[in-house]
């Protein structure tokens, strides 16, 4: 790997801003669901989680909550598990391409495999953060490297 290469991708900084990007579809979805809570829950009734009002909670603080421990680096294992098993969840709640008809089948088809590759990434994450050890300092867990 070329040095300039590697200075970037050791930085703490570029781990830092790695997370954030990896997990912003959970944490920008949160924000939206609690920005605008009377449409986070009616999402949630949409999909038929009752009471609606507790799933958009629980949903806001797994998203929220899930991120920021995978973005400061903390209990990292946690965030990702979190995450991966919501990311799996929404599969058979509001994924069903297998009872829907063309074209939105193949739509919502490539949309669960990307659900799975996202839950492959953050099992990545998880892994990762098992082989270093925690960081002890505040400064220090929201600047580690990935």
């Amino acid at each position: 790997m070329p040095s300039f290469i590697q200075s970037v991708t050791s930085s703490a900084a570029f781990g830092y801003f790695a997370r954030t990007v990896l997990t912003y579809m959970f944490w920008a979805s949160g924000l939206a669901k609690l920005i605008d809570f009377n449409a986070g829950v009616s999402e949630m009734a949409y999909f038929g989680l009752e009471p609606a009002l507790l799933f958009n909670i629980a949903v806001i603080i797994t998203q929220i909550g899930g991120s920021a421990l995978i973005i400061a680096n903390r209990w990292t294992w946690l965030g990702a598990g979190a995450l991966a098993v919501f990311t799996a969840l929404t599969i058979p709640i509001a994924h069903t391409f297998w009872l829907m008809d063309e074209p939105i089948k193949t739509v919502e088809f490539y949309v669960v495999m990307e659900h799975i590759t996202v839950i492959g990434a953050l099992m990545v994450v998880a892994w990762k953060s098992a082989l270093e050890p925690q960081a002890t300092t505040p400064d220090a867990r929201v600047f580690a490297k990935v």
